[in-house]
């Protein structure tokens, strides 16, 4: 099969139009240019990025101007809670991807004006993850506190990714037998399928808790799903939806406009930090391979950096 009439499933949809553009734009680039099947690969995975991300703004790649291109550039350079922010030879490769797309859009008279003419790749910069006071998180929690198996499973959830610091995608793949609440700790799977074990302090244990007795048996109608957190019909919770249960529930507290699953990890990380827990174990909590990651991902607040210098400094003692 060319490579160029092979279409690759996407993790977000995108419109049949778009992607009739996309099959057009690398026939283009095999049959005419001769690019080869790994550049022909390159190209389809950040179109069909760029297709998503139009999508879901309710835009298409002919109405789209130079500010959806420059918005979706911004977005990658400072990543999305589950994926990093891209590196700059990444957004150049995608900048240049793009203007080559609808350079061949113009020469097909299928727009006029080239969104990307003006458009430059965003300068990349370390920017500070989205982070919520511990009060805003205490508000955010205690708000769902209803006996409903939507609101005991939303609590565990919130809870969960608080307490032990979890990525959406671990949350949605713990199993019933992937937390030990009488020892309190649970196992998580993060990248690479690399397993850690977390530990799950006592709100989270209580969350679970209920959930299991008094709300998963009712979402579970005594079917054989060993995922920990259900949706209404009683299958595992996806990612999509948990990130639905997210923004509902931070809504609610008027937090929806600084909140992704993300946001609970960050905050996880950065409360431990300024409450003196070391960066090391920490590292180990997060599951990051390097500890530069955890710098990047965590900050300390000027108070407690003032604090442990004068605790740990020999010349800055009284």
């Amino acid at each position: 099969m060319p490579a160029s009439t092979a279409t690759p499933p996407a993790e977000r949809p995108v419109d049949a139009r778009f992607e009739a553009l996309l099959l057009d734009f690398l026939a283009y680039l095999e049959f005419e240019r001769g690019l080869s099947r790994n550049t022909l690969t390159a190209y389809r995975t950040d179109l069909l990025q760029y297709g998503a991300f139009l999508a879901e703004q309710g835009r298409t790649a002919t109405d789209a101007e130079g500010a959806d291109v420059a918005e979706f550039l911004a977005g990658l350079a400072a990543g999305d809670g589950e994926r990093p922010p891209s590196s700059a030879a990444t957004l150049n490769r995608k900048t240049a991807c793009l203007r080559s797309f609808y350079r061949h859009l113009r020469r097909g008279e299928l727009i006029d004006v080239d969104p990307t003419a003006d458009v430059r790749p965003p300068k990349k910069g370390r920017p500070l993850p989205k982070v919520l006071g511990y009060a805003e998180v205490k508000r955010l929690l205690e708000s769902v506190s209803g006996s409903d198996p939507a609101d005991l499973r939303d609590r565990a959830i919130l809870e969960v990714m608080y307490g032990c610091g979890l990525r959406a995608s671990e949350t949605v793949g713990l199993e019933v037998g992937s937390i030990d609440l009488e020892h309190g700790f649970l196992r998580a799977h993060g990248k690479g399928s690399k397993e850690r074990i977390v530990p799950v302090g006592r709100e989270a244990s209580a969350a679970v808790k209920r959930w299991l007795r008094s709300g998963r048996p009712e979402l579970a109608r005594g079917g054989d799903v060993r995922a920990l957190f259900l949706n209404q019909r009683g299958g595992a919770l996806t990612r999509q939806g948990l990130y639905k249960v997210i923004q509902g529930r931070a809504r609610d507290v008027g937090l929806d406009d600084r909140m992704s699953p993300h946001t609970l990890r960050h905050s996880f990380a950065t409360h431990l930090l300024a409450g003196g827990c070391d960066l090391r174990s920490v590292q180990e909590m997060l599951g990051h391979a390097d500890v530069a990651t955890t710098q990047i991902y965590t900050h300390l607040s000027p108070d407690r950096i003032k604090e442990v210098y004068f605790e740990a400094h020999p010349r800055a003692k009284a």
